[in-house]
């Protein structure tokens, strides 16, 4: 039988490949053998990753990203769609931040959509994998992280900490506040790179003023 689980790189990322013939217990199984063969190779990277040749439910990729977890020490910050390099990308900017707010269990993770007018508070910072459509809001005490595309609300700094920011992977929200700062769609929006919207960008406070940015390097190094 084939081996049932290919492991490729991608810049930033690592791509399954799976076939059917196997139980996905079995799966399990191998991807377990496989990440603790390859744990020393693959350190601590922050990767995103990739599913493809076998169709799954929520419920399996998450037991799949339990798997590698438990037997590796790689941190994987998304599960990446057909565009695989506009996420990779993001997923590699977002390291830094992504390693600031959730490395020492103040931050959680939510995979999926907000829809529907739903709303979610936190007290911690959030890192939502998926969009937050409008008419949805998200409100977070601390910092908010989008990889997808922010139509929505959103709420950061909630508790007053300062220097608390938005980031998303399509900034193209309808309102947001951080702290006591509040932007709404129609708004002259100040922004320093690029006045395409629809790039990734996160949002923070300057001068009294919610402010967007192109996310780089340099400037979440600032956070």
């Amino acid at each position: 039988m084939k081996d049932p689980i290919y492991i490729k790189s991608f810049p930033n990322g690592l791509k399954l490949h799976l076939v059917e013939e196997m139980s996905f217990e079995e799966i399990l199984q191998v991807i377990a053998e496989k990440f603790e063969e390859t744990r020393k190779f693959f350190g601590n990277a922050s990767l995103a990753l990739a599913i493809e040749g076998r169709s799954l439910t929520d419920s399996e990729e998450v037991q799949i990203l339990d798997t590698i977890s438990k037997h590796s020490d790689v941190r994987i910050i998304c599960v990446v769609n057909k565009d695989e390099a506009a996420n990779a990308k993001f997923a590699k900017e977002m390291t830094p931040i992504e390693r600031k707010l959730c490395g020492d269990d103040d931050g959680h993770f939510l995979k999926g959509s907000l829809k529907n007018k739903e709303v979610l508070e936190t007290d911690t910072s959030i890192v939502i994998i998926g969009d937050v459509e409008a008419g949805c809001a998200v409100i977070s005490s601390k910092n908010i992280i989008v990889i997808g595309a922010l139509y929505g609300e959103a709420y950061a700094g909630g508790n007053g900490q300062p220097g608390a920011f938005i980031a998303a992977l399509e900034m193209a929200p309808e309102r947001l506040k951080i702290g006591d700062v509040k932007y709404k769609t129609g708004e002259k929006r100040s922004l320093f790179g690029s006045k395409n919207k629809n790039k990734s960008q996160v949002a923070f406070v300057k001068d009294g003023k919610i402010v967007f940015d192109n996310i780089t390097k340099d400037l979440l190094s600032s956070f």
